[in-house]
């Protein structure tokens, strides 16, 4: 019951929040002094109606699936990058009308309005289309004790595809086929292959069949999979041929591999104690796969070289990029180091909520020990 008494008011706070941004871009178009602007009904109607879409769209996505809640979700779910950017630019307007104000100056503040709101639209066709371009991003890396046989050898690591209404399993087969194209040793899924809506779990794994690799493919659970019972999202990735790991390590030839689910690794105790169970070697290279960066002075003190996780997206885009580099620091993004282990996070290859992307790419990490 206090369960769904939260959730109803997280629900009811976002919605007041997306309802005062709309009021907000309302007010900010109307405002006009001496210079009234037209059809203030039909843009209350449309921005009443868009206020409420994604909550609306959300909802229908949790529970069914289908092409007309598909195209809704997607539509609510530009919509909602694009209202950033045109709140953004809203602000931005006052700002310069304060300004303009202070100094005396004419402001023409509608005219200003319409260039700003202007740019920030096409700022936010640009991020949907930059979100569809997925890159490969190559970096090497040095481990100490690494085994002579893992030298030159090459992993991939893909994370966050976050396959639902608006990635799908066509998206799933075009980053399979940059994978192998790559020809890795390795390859390492670091979760939220499932966006966690309505979706046939097995269907949409079908295409990860195709993957394969001479050192295995392995694949962690992420929050997205873990929102309730992670079973069907599991089961249908094993029967891709994909190996889960559940707080367990497996022997590539001298390199360990430890793969420990979101659930598992976002607490600090909890997380070390899992790690101990599994009993890293220190004398020997290990790379750990999980989800998030949130405790690697955890996997750090626990003997553990290298560590590859997703979960941060950088944000996608402004403001929320700002926010993701606050929270995670240096861990937000690429190679780090704390202590004697290096961090690689990636932006990863798809996106949650708006499809968008401004400021981060969508990317397969190529991986190159030495």
């Amino acid at each position: 019951m206090k369960i769904r008494a939260g959730l109803v008011g997280f629900v009811a706070v976002v919605q007041a929040i997306l309802l005062v941004a709309h009021l907000f871009l309302y007010f900010t178009w109307t405002f006009s002094p001496g210079h009234p602007v037209g059809s203030p009904l039909l843009l209350k109607v449309a921005l009443g109606v868009l206020s409420v879409s994604f909550l609306v769209a959300s909802l229908l996505a949790w529970r069914y699936t289908g092409a007309a809640v598909r195209a809704i979700y997607k539509v609510a779910a530009v919509w909602l990058g694009l209202l950033s950017f045109l709140f953004t630019a809203g602000v931005l307007s006052w700002l310069a009308l304060g300004f303009l104000w202070v100094a005396g100056l004419p402001s023409y503040f509608h005219e200003t309005v319409q260039i700003l709101f202007a740019a920030a639209a096409i700022t936010g066709v640009y991020g949907v289309f930059n979100a569809s371009c997925t890159r490969i991003t190559r970096t090497t890396v040095r481990l100490a004790n690494l085994p002579e046989a893992w030298r030159g050898r090459k992993a991939a690591l893909v994370s966050d595809i976050h396959l639902g209404h608006v990635r799908n399993g066509s998206f799933l087969r075009r980053i399979v086929r940059y994978v192998l194209k790559e020809k890795p040793d390795a390859i390492f899924i670091a979760g939220d292959l499932y966006d966690g809506t309505a979706i046939d779990a097995k269907r949409a794994a079908e295409p990860l069949s195709a993957l394969a690799a001479p050192q295995g493919v392995y694949f962690v659970a992420g929050n997205h999979e873990q929102f309730g019972d992670d079973s069907k999202y599991l089961h249908a990735i094993e029967a891709a041929g994909v190996r889960v790991l559940r707080n367990e390590k497996v022997d590539a030839q001298g390199l360990q591999i430890i793969g420990v689910p979101y659930r598992h690794a976002s607490h600090t105790e909890h997380f070390a104690s899992i790690l101990q169970g599994i009993g890293v070697d220190r004398g020997r290279a290990s790379i750990l796969l999980t989800h998030a960066p949130d405790h690697p002075h955890v996997a750090e003190a626990a003997g553990v070289s290298l560590q590859l996780s997703g979960h941060t997206h950088v944000g996608q885009f402004i403001p929320w990029s700002w926010m993701a580099r606050r929270i995670y620091r240096q861990f937000v993004y690429g190679l780090s180091r704390i202590g004697k282990m290096q961090v690689f996070t990636s932006s990863g290859a798809g996106t949650w909520g708006p499809p968008l992307r401004l400021g981060s790419n969508p990317e397969i990490v190529v991986l190159q020990f030495e």
